[in-house]
């Protein structure tokens, strides 16, 4: 039987979850559900019966490149059930030697949020680093905003735009495909080969924008991510099920499509 998986949380030090906390309720209006501690994180995926998670961080400035990735690598080897995601700055400019200390603690996968690291995911130096990450790293991306597409530094658009430069690369376009961009996601992501996460977007999307992305994207594309601290797992699954009528079968679906995205850290820790 495959675990249950919710591909999109985040979890912070001690040392600094209560200010993260505190500028994630300034950025989005919204006071956060949890703790952002990894054992508060735990407690909130058994209470939803979810087997298994994806932690994400991402370096603002170069300098946090190594001590975010530090931190990704302690939870990737202390706590069993939890995948972390590196993260990499186009500023940083010793990222090819990074991307390799991440693999050798068994991390295949990155973050970018271009909006939060004060980048635009159009600027052409990231196409060396798409290039190295293509067939060997899982691209989690933050997409959408408030400014329109053309203006905003992440948007469906470019995320097409990249995965047709790059075929190979494993993208997955969060919060369900492009936070309220979505009556562009799916003439963007059309006919390509592009996942997409649940998180922090059923308070926000229209219910003809919600079905025509669900009824859309393949279905095995799909992942559920709840964006923990902001949301709890358990309340997100059951927003997702009310809202898409969903069968405890097809939810059951969502929870396992990341699967295969993670095979690459299951197979490093077979090794050990």
């Amino acid at each position: 039987m495959q675990p249950t998986i919710d591909i999109h949380t985040h979890a912070f030090s001690p040392k600094i979850a209560d200010r993260v906390l505190q500028q994630l309720a300034d950025t989005y209006s919204i006071a956060p559900a949890g703790s952002g501690l990894l054992d508060d994180l735990r407690r909130h995926l058994d209470a939803a019966g979810i087997d298994k998670a994806v932690v994400h961080n991402a370096a603002t400035r170069p300098a946090q490149v190594m001590p975010a990735n530090n931190w990704a690598i302690q939870v990737q080897t202390s706590r069993p059930g939890l995948y972390s995601f590196g993260t990499i700055h186009p500023e940083y400019a010793d990222w090819e030697a990074e991307l390799n200390r991440l693999e050798s603690y068994g991390i295949h996968g990155l973050k970018l949020h271009a909006d939060f690291q004060g980048f635009d995911l159009a600027d052409p130096r990231l196409e060396s680093v798409f290039a190295a990450l293509e067939g060997r790293f899982v691209v989690m991306l933050h997409v959408g905003n408030e400014q329109p597409p053309d203006r905003s530094p992440s948007s469906p658009h470019k995320v097409a735009r990249i995965k047709r430069k790059f075929p190979d690369l494993n993208l997955i376009a969060a919060h369900f495909g492009g936070y309220l961009h979505w009556p562009y996601v799916v003439e963007q992501y059309r006919d390509l080969d592009i996942y997409i996460d649940t998180s922090s977007s059923l308070d926000f999307i229209s219910q003809s924008d919600l079905e025509a992305i669900f009824n859309t994207i393949p279905r095995d594309h799909i992942c559920f991510g709840s964006d923990y601290p902001l949301y709890r797992p358990a309340e997100t699954l059951q927003q997702l099920g009310s809202r898409l009528n969903l069968s405890d079968l097809q939810i059951k679906q969502l929870l396992t499509n990341a699967n295969p995205l993670l095979a690459a850290w299951d197979a490093h820790d077979a090794e050990r």
